[in-house]
């Protein structure tokens, strides 16, 4: 298998997307008030199958969650959509959730049993979302203090009772979303549940100096990271919640990442292209640019080449075109794939150049110098 497949989609940009269980299928939104089901054929190229359309303002997030083969979406219409599939008809089926917002919806994410997710919006508050069965439908609690702006990201805990929060007045917080009445939960205190009370505030982190673009659960839950746009890449472990570690990168920030272990971090943003972290103890060490780029056939011109080619054309050839698999910015990463010791196999990017991306860790790493998960 290649390191890497691309394939260009649109021709503008792409806000977010999500996969199903087994990768056969993806939600993907180009920036606009629509998302779109994509099926992939046997030569593992992805072509359009149905356009989910209920939104009136652009969507910002989706999530496809795995288990119960449900997505969720939300725009800045101030609205999230649950999405069922009707086997019957072909089509799937919208229903509204009430998140008793005033501003746009920004992010969303299935907590991992899938019973309930988060809305982030610019209401200053975060919605915890479930699906209440005496009047069938998706209603909402609000997590509000002490929350003073937009939030950008969220992330359950793998217990599934427990939400981390990236905002843009520079912090990162870790709230409560313990659903005893509502859902059944009965939880143990300890670990970052330290108040099984519903909206309790855990944590909270303010060692960055940039707003929280992405924020991440380890896959065992002890360790909490966060990219911001200040170029760092903050980590912090529940034993030790008063010391965290920062390392400011000398790239550009960082937009979206995914654990690729415990001890490892794949992200990717404004310098177009993902890159490798290693978390080793007390230290986050920069591993390895995860893309070869591409050979430019203008480095092997003659200077007398490049000299008529400059007084025929104007140009020298080089054009605008990037070394990078990516010719802009990162929007999202996604893990595609896990191993039994829960390590990223392949993961996908989605950037504003409207290309997605899927890449195999394994080939990369034999490729690249410094590339060890």
């Amino acid at each position: 298998m290649a390191a890497k497949k691309e394939q260009q989609l649109f021709s503008g940009p792409i806000s977010t997307h999500s996969f199903n269980s087994d990768n056969s299928k993806l939600v993907i939104s180009d920036n606009t008030q629509l998302a779109y089901i994509y099926s992939r054929d046997q030569a593992g190229n992805y072509a359009k199958e149905a356009t989910l359309k209920q939104h009136i303002e652009r969507i910002t997030n989706v999530d496809w969650a795995p288990k119960t083969n449900r997505i969720v979406t939300c725009a800045g219409d101030r609205n999230a959509y649950v999405w069922n599939y009707n086997a019957e008809t072909g089509e799937w089926k919208p229903s509204i959730v009430l998140l008793r917002i005033n501003r746009a919806a920004t992010c969303v994410t299935w907590s991992p049993l899938e019973d309930r997710f988060v809305v982030g919006s610019g209401a200053r508050l975060l919605s915890v979302c479930y699906f209440e069965e005496d009047h069938d439908w998706w209603v909402s609690k609000h997590i509000k203090k002490p929350i003073r702006s937009t939030i950008l990201c969220a992330d359950f805990h793998p217990n599934n009772m427990v939400v981390a929060i990236g905002t843009c007045d520079f912090k990162c917080r870790v709230y409560s979303a313990v659903m005893a009445k509502e859902l059944g939960d009965k939880p143990e205190k300890g670990g970052w549940l330290v108040s099984p009370k519903f909206g309790a505030l855990l944590a909270e982190f303010g060692d960055s100096t940039g707003w929280v673009h992405c924020v991440k659960f380890s896959p065992s839950g002890d360790l909490l990271a966060w990219v911001a746009h200040d170029s760092s890449v903050n980590v912090v472990n529940v034993n030790t919640m008063d010391k965290v570690t920062t390392v400011l990168s000398s790239t550009l920030p960082l937009m979206s990442f995914i654990w690729g272990s415990d001890s490892s971090i794949i992200g990717g943003g404004y310098d177009n292209y993902p890159v490798l972290y290693n978390i080793n103890g007390d230290n986050i060490v920069y591993a390895a640019k995860l893309d070869t780029g591409k050979d430019k056939s203008a480095g092997a011109m003659s200077a007398m080449a490049r000299f008529k080619q400059l007084d025929s054309r104007g140009n020298d050839g080089s054009g605008t075109k990037l070394d990078t698999t990516h010719q802009n910015n990162i929007k999202e990463v996604r893990e595609c794939k896990r191993d039994g010791q829960n390590r990223v196999v392949s993961f996908s990017t989605a950037g504003a150049d409207g290309k997605l991306v899927i890449w195999n860790v394994d080939q990369l790493c034999a490729s690249i110098d410094g590339c060890k998960l």
